[in-house]
C-alpha cells in the first residue's frame, strides 16, 4: 500500500509539470527540453517496476529521477534568457539506462565509485577480489554494482525523494550486506543536494557518488570545450597507464591541470602531455584545496558560454573526479533524438580518491559495523 501511494505522488507530480508546461510551448521548443513522461518512461527491469519521479520549485528547476541506478533522469534550470534548460543528459525510456555499453548516466555509482586496481584491496587479513569490468581494473562497483540496482523510494514529498537500497554480503565481491540511502532535495534559490548515508554489519568499503553527465548549454547542446571551468584544487593525483593513481599528489601550477583560474575545458586538452594521453583527455581526481562554505567545500565552479548557466559544487569529499567525455562515440540516442557526441558532456564527480582502499596515504574509505557513512554534495545554479 505504501509503495502504491508513493507511486501515485510521484505520478501526480509529473502529471502537474507536465500540465503546466503545456502553457508554456514556445520556451520549452527554444530550450529543446524534452518533458518526460512518466507512462512512457516506466518499465519492468529484472521483474521489479522502475518508475519516473519529480521533484520541482517555483524558480524553475525541474528534477526527473528514478528508482533504477537512482539517478537524474533530467535537471531543467532556466538559462540568462529565463527559458528552462536541460542540463543532464539522459534517456526517455527506462529501458534505455539498462545499457552495458553507456551504464553510467545520471546514476548512483558504488558502493566504491571510481577504480580499484587489478579488482582487489585487502581488510585486515582478509583479501577480496572483485570483477574486473575496466581493463584489469574494477570501475564503480563491478558489472552488476548499484548503478543497476532497482532501489526502494521510501520517502517522497514535491521537494525530496530518499531511495535506499542494500547490497548483499559478497555482491559483486564486496564484503558486508551494505544498505545505502540516497536522498535528493530541491533547496532555495535552485541547489540540488543529494545526502549519502550507508551502514554494513561487516567490515567494508564505501564510496557512493552520482555520475551525471552535464551539458550546461543544454542536452545535446554541442561540445563542452568552450565550457569555464574552476577547480579549487591545488593538486591532483597522477595516474598510470591503466588510469590508477601512483599515490602521488602532483602540483597543477604549470600543467594543463591547472584549473584554479577560470579556463575553458578545451584551453589545453590537447596539449602534449602523458597524464592528457592516459585519459584521453581529463579523467583525473583533482584534491580540493579545502575552500569552504559553511561545512562544505567548494569544488568546482562550471560556466556553459551559450547558456550563462553556472553550476557551483560544494562537498564534504576530499576530492572532485573531473571526466572530459572523453569516451562518447554516439553509441546511444538522448532524449532530444540527439546522440552522445565525442565530448559533448562532462562529468564532475565530489568523492574519495580513486583506489583508496590500496593506498594507505589518501583518505580512509573503510567503514566497520556500528559507524554510519554520511557524506552530502550540492550543486547550485545560476547564471550570469
Amino acid at each position: 500500500m505504501k509503495r502504491n501511494i508513493l507511486l501515485c505522488l510521484s505520478l501526480a507530480a509529473v502529471w502537474n509539470f507536465a500540465c503546466q508546461s503545456g502553457h508554456n510551448t514556445t520556451q520549452e521548443q527554444k530550450s529543446d527540453t524534452v518533458t518526460l513522461d512518466s507512462t512512457a518512461f516506466t518499465s519492468d527491469i529484472n521483474g521489479k517496476t522502475v518508475t519516473l519521479y519529480t521533484l520541482k520549485n517555483e524558480q524553475g528547476m525541474t528534477v526527473y529521477l528514478t528508482n533504477f541506478g537512482a539517478r537524474i533522469v533530467g535537471l531543467h534550470v532556466p538559462n540568462k534568457e529565463g527559458i528552462p534548460t536541460d542540463v543532464v543528459l539522459g534517456f526517455t525510456k527506462a529501458s534505455a539506462y539498462h545499457n552495458p555499453e553507456e551504464p553510467y548516466f545520471g546514476t548512483i555509482v558504488g558502493p566504491f565509485g571510481n577504480r580499484i586496481a587489478k579488482g582487489t584491496f585487502s581488510l585486515g587479513e582478509n583479501t577480496y577480489k572483485l570483477p574486473q569490468n575496466n581493463g584489469v581494473n574494477t570501475l564503480h562497483g563491478g558489472f552488476e554494482g548499484v548503478h543497476f540496482a532497482i532501489w526502494e523510494a521510501t520517502t517522497i514529498t514535491p521537494r525530496a525523494i530518499t531511495f535506499a537500497y542494500t547490497l548483499p554480503d559478497e555482491k559483486e565481491g564486496f564484503p558486508g550486506n551494505i544498505a545505502m540511502e540516497v536522498t535528493y532535495s530541491i533547496l532555495p534559490d535552485n541547489k540540488l543536494q543529494i545526502d549519502y548515508k550507508a551502514h554494513t554489519d561487516k567490515e567494508t568499503i564505501i564510496n557512493l557518488t552520482n555520475h551525471a553527465y552535464f551539458n550546461l548549454n543544454g542536452e545535446g547542446s554541442g561540445t563542452i570545450l568552450n565550457h569555464e571551468l574552476q577547480l579549487f584544487a591545488d593538486h591532483y593525483t597522477p595516474v598510470d597507464s591503466t588510469l590508477i593513481p601512483t599515490g602521488e599528489l602532483a602540483s597543477v601550477q604549470g600543467s594543463p591541470f591547472d584549473f584554479t583560474a577560470t579556463k575553458t575545458i578545451g584551453q589545453d586538452i590537447e596539449a602534449e602531455n602523458t597524464q592528457l594521453q592516459y585519459g584521453k583527455g581529463y579523467d583525473h581526481n583533482f584534491v580540493l584545496n579545502g575552500t569552504r562554505l559553511n561545512d562544505l567545500n567548494h569544488a568546482a565552479r562550471i560556466k556553459g558560454e551559450q547558456s550563462g548557466i553556472i553550476m557551483d559544487i560544494f562537498t564534504q569529499e576530499p576530492g572532485i573526479q573531473f571526466y572530459s567525455g572523453n569516451f562518447m562515440a554516439d553509441k546511444v540516442t538522448l532524449k532530444n533524438g540527439k546522440t552522445d557526441s565525442f565530448r559533448t558532456g562532462f562529468c564532475l564527480e565530489p568523492q574519495n580518491f580513486p583506489d583508496a582502499p590500496n593506498q594507505p596515504n589518501f583518505p580512509s574509505s573503510r567503514l566497520k559495523p556500528g559507524e554510519i557513512y554520511k557524506t552530502k554534495s550540492v550543486y547550485a545554479f545560476s547564471v550570469q
